[in-house]
Parts: structure tokens; sequence; C-alpha cells
């Protein structure tokens, strides 16, 4: 996903998915020698702070309009766009950012009624949305 001398472009935010894409791509980071550049045009790679919640909603928007040929570009690397937090619910998210003391602007995500539909269904069946996603990952294997 990410190699040593990537130059990653990533948005800015306070949203807590955002901050803790900073802190995941800053631990990388460490690691190898990537850089962060300011514009898309002078990135290699472009990080997206999309998680399970936004792709399984995203995947199923895709599937109701009949556009299942733009599948592939909800994997978690498609051409030079890349998704770090991917594998995550935001629930698992936010907990991290609270555990790590991680400073975010706290806002209200407004649920449309697949967003509704889709937590409601969550809560009677745990890892609907990891199927949701696993799906995916299975028909481009």
């Amino acid at each position: 996903m990410i190699k040593k001398g990537d130059r990653i472009f990533y948005e800015k935010g306070k949203k807590f998915k955002d901050i803790v894409l900073l802190e995941m791509l800053k631990f990388v980071s460490d690691k190898n020698e990537i850089s962060f550049v300011k514009s898309k045009e002078k990135a290699n790679k472009i990080a997206l702070d999309s998680s399970i919640d936004s792709e399984s909603e995203s995947i199923i928007k895709t599937l109701i309009k009949g556009n299942a040929s733009e599948l592939k570009k909800f994997l978690p690397v498609y051409k030079n766009t890349i998704k770090p937090l991917y594998l995550f619910l935001d629930e698992e998210i936010l907990l991290y950012a609270k555990l790590k003391k991680l400073r975010f602007q706290k806002s209200e995500v407004k649920k449309n009624k697949i967003k509704r539909f889709e937590d409601e269904f969550e809560k009677k069946h745990p890892e609907v949305k990891r199927a949701i996603v696993n799906t995916l990952f299975e028909l481009y294997r």
C-alpha cells in the first residue's frame, strides 16, 4: 500500500477519522521514508479516510444505481488512491482516537435512508458491513 519514497497527499481535517489517518500516516512515515505533499499533482498516492462504514454504504448505493462496473473503485487500493482505515468501523476509529486522547472536532453526521438502514441492520446482525466489503474482495480476488 505505502512504499519507501512515496509522496502522499491527504485532506487535512479536524474530525476523528482525519486525525487518526494523520496519526497512522505519521507512524508509517517514521518507519519508511515517505513524505507528505500539499497538492494532489505532486503526490503519487492519495490517502482517504474511508472506513468500513463509508465504504459499505457507497457499495450499496452503487449497486442500487445499477453501476456494478464501478465497484472496483471501492477497493482499499485503487489506482493511486489508498484507504489506510478501510478495515475499521467508525466506532473503532473513534475509540482509538479517544484512547489516544487525540484532539478532534465532534460533528453530527447526517444519515440518509441507506445509512440508517445499514446501522439498524448492523445492530441485529453484527458484521454485516464487513460482509459487504468482504464480498467485494471476493469479486476481485
